[in-house]
């Protein structure tokens, strides 16, 4: 059994911390700025940086052959998940996005026994079993909508936790032949380029003179943190990890949220959320000492 590194750890955990502020600064956005448009910025201000910082640390570029995998993983973990995700936000509440979001670390497990990446161990099912337990105590599905038009954003957001599974898993692979950062730099020149052709129009619905500064802000987090920076750092851990961790540290988001709406909304945390994040540190405690490496490599530390 492989140890896998601290830094792996911290990695994820800092990017569950600034994805779950990505809800709530996504939220605030789309108020002002079509959802579409906020998906098509984080495209035309993350692709050409991540292709860059690859370029000057990898000093190359992917092969031909490459090309089509990479144009897939593109397809799933930017354009489908980005553009699923902020138009499904737009069509239902926070808390029902938050409720499904456990639901990635399910897909993921099922998804690499089915495509062979993971070995069917089950003291790791158990693991993200228990988290996922940890996450919907912590959310209380009695809180879930169906209200109004919420189905159509419900089915959106869990469409975007199936292609982020799915694009997790298929990206192990393919970490075995190419660099983290050719990886997601390219994946995201790939998925950029469908999202921001779809977006051209609502990005020229921006009504920048109405836009207050609040929304400049939380647009300038969008497209640097949880966009390139954050979907770096995932590859990076999960070529040291394995799908399954990376996709189980999802269900820290709602503990995430709970952290910053306790800091900045004064809300308070009691024995639920205590319950909650308990079993979502023992499941990933569970996952971690099961064994990091997938495959060739994985758990090894850089």
């Amino acid at each position: 059994m492989n140890r896998i590194d601290w830094r792996v750890h911290l990695a994820l955990l800092f990017v569950q911390i600034t994805f779950g502020a990505f809800h709530v600064f996504a939220k605030h956005a789309i108020e002002i700025v079509p959802p579409l448009a906020v998906a098509g910025l984080r495209a035309l201000v993350s692709a050409p940086l991540l292709l860059l910082l690859a370029r000057t640390v990898d000093r190359s570029w992917p092969p031909r052959r490459e090309w089509g995998v990479l144009a897939l993983l593109g397809f799933l973990g930017v354009f489908s998940n980005q553009v699923l995700f902020i138009l499904g936000l737009r069509h239902t509440t926070a808390t029902n996005a938050a409720i499904l979001m456990p639901s990635i670390p399910v897909f993921a497990a099922a998804l690499a026994v089915l495509l062979g990446v993971e070995a069917p161990k089950a003291v790791r099912l158990f693991g993200v079993g228990l988290s996922v337990a940890g996450a919907v105590v912590m959310l209380d599905p009695a809180g879930f909508s169906l209200a109004g038009n919420t189905l159509w954003g419900n089915g959106l957001i869990l469409l975007n936790c199936l292609a982020y599974a799915l694009y997790l898993v298929l990206q192990a692979p393919v970490l075995e032949r190419l660099n983290p950062l050719t990886v997601v730099a390219w994946a995201f020149l790939f998925g950029g380029i469908g999202t921001l052709a779809l977006s051209v129009p609502s990005l020229m619905a921006i009504p920048f003179r109405d836009v207050p500064a609040s929304v400049w802000w939380a647009l300038l987090f969008i497209v640097t943190i949880p966009s390139g920076v954050n979907y770096a750092l995932n590859t990076w851990a999960l070529k040291r990890s394995s799908p399954d961790l990376v996709a189980t540290y999802t269900t820290l988001q709602p503990v995430a949220a709970a952290l910053l709406a306790a800091a900045f909304l004064d809300e308070t945390a009691g024995l639920r959320e205590l319950a909650g994040f308990v079993l979502i540190v023992g499941g990933l405690v569970v996952v971690s000492r099961a064994g990091g490496s997938g495959g060739k490599g994985r758990g090894r530390s850089e």
